[in-house]
């Protein structure tokens, strides 16, 4: 008989802020599909809790989130998990209520589709971040959908070709996030930031960030299926099959 999985993904409310907090060390809190679906699960319940009005993600462990999870994606393929991904950053910036990213850690990727999905991001300036599909064979597609929305070109040209790593403080730079901070700032700024907002009105704070939010809607609704069908493709490519399996083995 099979246990039962450990839940990977937190939730919590309190002071009209619920906290959503990835808790899946044993893979860097890879974007598995079981950490997908309760990331999904517990958005849409603070998404219909009346008492809140400003959702928190967060992540335990030294990285907020490795991006795909390699392992699975090289032995299931990426058909269901890319049009996961591309309606995970769709709920996001389509959900009533701004959603406030803590940062910290690596944030790799994938990870990064839910960076830039969000309405407020909150990085430590030490964070390290890096586009690195293209180290694999692979490109930053389904994550172009609202990355290349929020930073500015030359940035996502210099960050996507190469994929090296950058901090915090460029992620700033950047505006792939809204503000970087000393790593003994990061839980205060992030707390205040979460308080103020939920100060707000919720038929205020769900009219603006729609507002807000429109074309970037927009953009995700037009090129979804295509950067799906581009990333499942490059994932099941040979070139891509094989960096996967040589990275993996290198973690071992």
């Amino acid at each position: 008989m099979s246990e039962t999985p450990a839940e990977l993904v937190h939730l919590s409310v309190a002071d009209s802020v619920a906290t959503i907090t990835l808790d899946s060390q044993h893979n860097r809190n890879a974007l598995s599909r079981q950490l997908v679906t309760e990331l999904f699960g517990h958005l849409e319940a603070a998404e219909a809790d009346d008492a809140v009005r400003v959702v928190q993600v967060q992540a335990e462990g030294r990285v907020f989130c490795s991006g795909a999870d390699l392992a699975e994606a090289s032995t299931e393929g990426m058909e269901v998990g890319a049009r996961r991904i591309v309606d995970l950053q769709r709920l996001i910036a389509t959900m009533s209520k701004p959603v406030v990213t803590r940062l910290h850690g690596a944030v790799r990727a994938g990870g990064i589709g839910i960076v830039a999905a969000s309405d407020i991001a909150i990085a430590s300036e030490d964070a390290t971040f890096a586009l690195t599909e293209v180290k694999l064979g692979l490109a930053a597609a389904i994550i172009s959908l609202t990355v290349h929305a929020r930073m500015n070109p030359r940035a996502a040209a210099l960050t996507t070709l190469g994929g090296e790593v950058f901090t915090g403080a460029d992620a700033a730079a950047y505006g792939l996030v809204t503000k970087a901070v000393p790593a003994d700032a990061l839980d205060d700024e992030v707390a205040a930031v979460c308080a103020s907002l939920a100060t707000g009105a919720p038929q205020g704070l769900r009219e603006s960030k729609r507002i807000l939010n429109r074309d970037l809607v927009a953009r995700i609704d037009a090129g979804g299926e295509e950067m799906a069908r581009l990333s499942a493709s490059l994932f099941a490519s040979d070139e891509a099959r094989e960096a996967m399996t040589a990275f993996l083995n290198r973690k071992k």
